[in-house]
């Protein structure tokens, strides 16, 4: 790498990425000698960084940590999804966060450089935030920036957009469209589009997207959403899907109290009270709630019960009252200490030699 400041950059970059970094290693990931190495260590410490050295046949550097410690470095891609995770941490319900993230997502914002302030500002306006359990249970799904950044900005600037498609069912399509939204529902990305084939409006999963989002150049009018907002719509298409399992449980927990620990993931419904001349009078149970939930995996919906802190109840499907009792067994004989000695294998059914 000829240019030195550039160079410089990139070295306090993968400073930042690992802990500890062999000098050897270092040297060849920026394609330098170990002598110039070690001239670049030191024009960062001139700088204010701090960089320490362990010498030895094992020697390499590292950042230390500090107050002091100068603006971190990031690339494009870096940048983006900074702006991206502070924003959905800002929306996010951990008690004390939200509010610290937004006061970094404005910083951060504040000091991008003009083409990148301009690709996450476009990523910010045209985003709706949808935070909720989407039936999944596998981890999030990965979104390329470039096509997420990309199709902010034809939505901002309502511009015609064509892209490859992989539905659900294997089917490979190409797409010409007008993006409306962006949707941040659970663990996925949404696009919410008017499909110039169909004539209809659709919701695309960015991870089935193949490829880049192509802009045409062309710009279009706006068309009316048939619904309050482009996070309702995608719901709405969600829940028309077809699920393995209807979940519903009683917890013995007001309603209020359960939402505000699972209510992101699930449905929580007051249970009526008692008809007129009852005990203790009509109106809600305040002492117990519904809990619903559709998915394609029962492990989820008990751990959520579980973080409820209260007795529950499961009225169904049978397939979950049957996994909370082999639950139920084999957190009794952890808590006795007289878990049986089985491998993973043998109550998998795995080869012995089988690997992850």
């Amino acid at each position: 790498m000829a240019n030195t400041s550039s160079r410089t950059l990139r070295l306090l970059s993968l400073l930042q990425t690992h802990r500890f970094w062999p000098g050897a290693e270092l040297a060849g990931r920026l394609g330098v000698s170990v002598r110039t190495l070690r001239r670049d260590i030191d024009r960062l410490r001139d700088l204010g960084y701090p960089v320490e050295a362990q010498r030895g046949a094992v020697g390499g550097y590292q950042l230390a940590a500090g107050a002091a410690l100068p603006p971190l470095v990031v690339d494009d891609e870096e940048a983006v999804a900074l702006v991206v995770g502070l924003q959905a941490a800002a929306q996010g319900p951990v008690a004390g966060v939200a509010e610290s993230s937004v006061r970094a997502l404005a910083k951060v914002v504040r000091v991008l450089p003009a083409r990148l302030r301009h690709r996450v500002e476009a990523l910010r306006e045209v985003t709706v935030p949808a935070p909720g359990w989407d039936g999944a249970a596998a981890a999030p799904d990965g979104v390329d920036p470039d096509l997420l950044t990309g199709l902010a900005l034809a939505c901002r600037d309502a511009e015609r957009v064509r892209f490859g498609y992989t539905a659900g069912s294997g089917e490979r399509t190409e797409r010409h469209a007008e993006p409306h939204r962006l949707v941040m529902l659970g663990r996925r990305w949404y696009l919410v589009a008017y499909d110039l084939a169909r004539q209809d409006w659709r919701s695309f999963r960015l991870d089935r997207v193949t490829g880049a989002a192509r802009p045409t150049g062309a710009r279009f009018r706006p068309r009316e959403l048939p619904a309050t907002d482009a996070a309702a719509f995608v719901r709405a298409g969600i829940g028309q899907l077809p699920t393995p399992y209807r979940v519903e449980a009683v917890v013995r927990a007001p309603a209020e109290a359960v939402r505000a620990r699972i209510g992101r993931w699930v449905t929580v419904e007051e249970i009526p009270g008692p008809g007129p001349g009852q005990e203790p009078g009509p109106g809600p149970d305040s002492d117990r709630c519904r809990v619903v939930m559709s998915t394609d995996s029962l492990e989820w919906p008990l751990l959520a019960l579980g973080m409820t802190g209260a007795e529950f109840e499961v009225i169904g499907p049978p397939e979950l009252h049957d996994l909370l009792v082999e639950w139920s067994e084999r957190f009794l004989r952890a808590a006795a200490g007289t878990v049986p000695f089985r491998s993973f294998a043998d109550r998998s059914g795995m080869a012995p030699d089988a690997r992850w």
